[in-house]
């Protein structure tokens, strides 16, 4: 079986040339054969600068928040964080649920801390199993544990949209350290996700 290694992806420091975006915002319109300056559309390529600035900038502030754990080998899972980022070979929107899952070691990472983390790899274009697969070593990397799992569930616009035009749901997942050895710690995610 062939095993894929994501080449990990660091945010862009460059900031967004707004003014750009909305010359590129402009073209995009007469291309499509709308007109820039009607009513409705006067204000939208400011909106498709700034929409880009706010995606590409985001800053997920502190990440690393750890605390001290009162047990040792505890799963910790957090569940039902929902992001949105962009598919990379179409430009298009994709939701995607996370469920992230650790064994305690000596310390516990905050809470919301997940979410942030979550949220700044969507923020930058990808693939699920990138966005999955990047959360993964992030949280390792903080928390030092070799023993998570990451869960992804997506709904991909370029399917919905586009194409087929099919609504459905794409599943991705790490598992590492115990929850890639023991079908028991496996199941327990799933049991905890009421695997669907």
């Amino acid at each position: 079986m062939m095993k894929i290694v994501w080449q990990k992806q660091e945010m862009p420091d460059a900031t967004v040339d707004v003014g750009r975006l909305e010359e590129l915002a402009r073209q995009i319109l007469v291309e499509i054969g709308e007109d820039p300056a009607r009513a409705g559309l006067l204000e939208t390529p400011r909106r498709y600068a700034k929409w880009w600035k706010e995606f590409v900038e985001y800053d997920a502030g502190k990440v690393d928040t750890l605390f001290e754990s009162s047990t040792l080998g505890q799963t910790v899972m957090v569940s039902g964080m929902t992001v949105w980022s962009l598919c990379e070979h179409h430009l298009l929107p994709f939701s995607c649920d996370l469920a992230v899952a650790y064994k305690s070691g000596g310390t516990l990472l905050g809470l919301s801390k997940f979410a942030r983390i979550a949220h700044k790899h969507a923020h930058k274009l990808q693939v699920q199993e990138r966005l999955v697969s990047d959360i993964a070593d992030e949280i390792a990397d903080i928390t030092g544990t070799d023993d998570l799992a990451v869960v992804g569930r997506g709904e991909h616009l370029c399917m919905t949209m586009r194409g087929i035009r099919t609504p459905s749901t794409m599943s991705s997942s790490v598992f590492r350290g115990v929850f890639e050895k023991s079908e028991h710690a496996r199941a327990e995610i799933f049991a905890q996700l009421g695997a669907k």
